[in-house]
């Protein structure tokens, strides 16, 4: 009897135990784990989604899409309900462009609520996910970009990431327009994982509408003749720009090598530039437009004033010398600017001194951002002459020495095209709708100035100049080649082997509607702006004048 009563004793006391440790894990469970378990529980069946709203879309000035948002979908897991993690990752893998391994990793996160597997999934790829009907594995309508042209202006337009948000181009420096409001979307799921509930807590509000002033027919042309040129010439890059000097409208702004913005992951570093506002260099002879038109303005120089042009000049410890060996000649100041003299147009900029030179050069906008509606503009390079050495002005002159980017030199010639009146360039026409605001230019020549400098250049596409074979007939051209030896950091000078060649002009050149510029880096096979630069000019007012109805002059 004793022996039985122990036994109910001691299993008395083990009952007890057992019932003091459940309570005791109760309380913890009540009071210590409560706020950790709430927040799991509520993880596992209510979450919030953030719902990107369908970017503005980008269009030319004539209405055609450029930019789109197209169906898509994000690819989302609940992992704790996903069963068969191998078998599924085996399914998902290919159509995600994944590896197993990675999406593996991804599905075993069991103490995960929720995670992203694949973000603006194209809708036809979203459409075989969710037929799948795998547990556990959520297919959320979005919207992805898609540029339909694939390479036309890609620099311009720039790409989106992940994210849904602008990275470069017009989609990063319009971000806040094309973006719009992304909304908040809250899920609650049953124990099974089966959405019960959907709220929308915020709404989506969709991004505004850009209208470009960009034709893209002209651009699509642009873009083809710099491809021609880099077939010839094998240059390391290039950029066009074709203008509207009158009210600074860009019609066309073309860059090599090629971009798909599309797939700007698979593309070298080089070809994501938009080197019409990016790429720095020193102008050479385009520039002395420049110098002959701060003398024409202080009355230092007539466009028929001679000078006596010895074959080089001495300025300090540098001998200024012609592109081509010469004898002494004398020329008026159309005829320096006609055949690009290097000693004559030194001699003009002396009448200047080095502080007027210098206001002159900031007349015309250099060594600062033109204003452009992009982001990522240079500024260039010139110095103040504060700083000039005895060589500085002869080099200024001349356009070496000192940077600038294309889209200053094509704002520049368009104060000259336009009778004197520098305006900020600008891509984007419309946004929602509704005009974009445009800054206004500012005059920084007279007219009589501007139209002295515009019939010296018809000279260079004349008999005699520089860029006689660029002309076209039943039109009055004018225009300037440029070519410039570039600067070998890594050898402290310039270099013999690279140069960039340039040439800038419009049409027509007694009251021009169009403006084009094209620069090209590092040409190989010839380096003279004439000889490159000049026929690819040519080429796209050849096909732009007509195309745009401009006629003959």
């Amino acid at each position: 009897m004793a022996l039985i009563e122990r036994r109910i004793g001691l299993l008395s006391a083990i009952f007890l135990l057992f019932f003091v440790l459940a309570i005791g894990r109760a309380g913890k469970l009540m009071v210590v784990d409560h706020t950790s378990l709430k927040e799991r529980a509520q993880g596992q069946q209510v979450g919030d989604l953030t719902v990107p709203a369908p970017r503005g879309a980008i269009l030319d000035r004539n209405g055609s899409e450029l930019a789109v948002s197209t169906d898509a979908a994000d690819v989302s897991a609940t992992p704790y309900l996903v069963e068969d993690v191998p078998k599924v990752s085996q399914q998902l893998a290919p159509l995600l462009k994944l590896s197993v391994d990675e999406l593996a990793a991804k599905l075993t996160g069991k103490d995960s609520g929720f995670v992203y597997l694949a973000r603006a999934v194209p809708g036809r790829v979203a459409e075989k996910i969710r037929k799948l009907g795998i547990a556990g594995i959520d297919v959320m309508a979005t919207t992805r970009r898609f540029y339909p042209s694939k390479t036309t202006a890609a620099q311009l337009l720039g790409f989106v990431g992940t994210e849904g948000k602008g990275l470069s181009g017009l989609e990063y420096a319009w971000e806040d327009e094309l973006h719009g409001t992304d909304g908040q979307r809250r899920i609650v799921k049953d124990g099974a994982g089966d959405p019960i509930s959907t709220i929308d807590t915020v709404k989506v509000k969709p991004g505004r509408a850009l209208g470009l002033t960009i034709d893209a027919q002209l651009q699509l042309h642009t873009e083809s003749v710099l491809g021609r040129l880099a077939q010839k010439f094998q240059p390391k890059g290039a950029s066009a720009i074709v203008m509207d000097p009158q009210n600074g409208e860009v019609l066309a702004m073309a860059n090599y090598p090629k971009l798909d913005a599309n797939d700007p992951g698979s593309a070298e570093p080089d070809a994501t530039q938009n080197r019409a506002i990016g790429f720095t260099y020193e102008p050479g002879s385009t520039f002395k437009a420049f110098t002959v038109g701060g003398a024409l303005a202080e009355g230092k120089v007539t466009p028929t004033t001679m000078f006596d042009l010895p074959p080089t000049l001495q300025v300090e410890d540098r001998v200024i010398k012609e592109s081509h060996d010469r004898g002494g000649i004398s020329l008026d100041v159309s005829g320096i600017l006609a055949q690009s003299s290097n000693v004559g147009t030194v001699l003009i900029g002396r009448t200047l001194g080095a502080e007027k030179f210098d206001k002159w050069v900031q007349n015309f906008g250099f060594g600062k951002p033109t204003g452009i509606d992009l982001k990522g503009e240079e500024q260039g390079l010139v110095i103040g002459h504060e700083e000039y050495s005895g060589v500085s002005a002869a080099n200024f002159a001349i356009g070496q020495g000192l940077s600038v980017t294309p889209i200053q030199m094509a704002t520049a010639y368009s104060a000259i095209a336009n009778g004197g009146t520098l305006r900020p360039p600008h891509v984007v026409k419309r946004v929602g709708g509704e005009p974009a605001d445009t800054p206004d230019g500012k005059r920084v020549i007279s007219s009589k100035i501007a139209a002295q400098l515009r019939k010296m250049l018809e000279g260079v596409l004349g008999a005699g100049g520089t860029a006689s074979e660029a002309a076209i007939p039943g039109y009055k051209l004018a225009g300037k080649t440029g070519t410039a030896q570039k600067f070998d950091t890594t050898i402290g000078e310039y270099s013999k082997a690279n140069y960039v060649a340039s040439f800038i002009g419009f049409a027509p050149a007694d009251k021009p509607e169009l403006l084009v510029s094209v620069v090209v880096d590092e040409p190989r096979g010839a380096i003279y702006g004439g000889d490159v630069a000049a026929p690819a000019f040519q080429e796209i007012l050849n096909f732009a004048l007509p195309y745009l109805k401009i006629p003959p002059s």
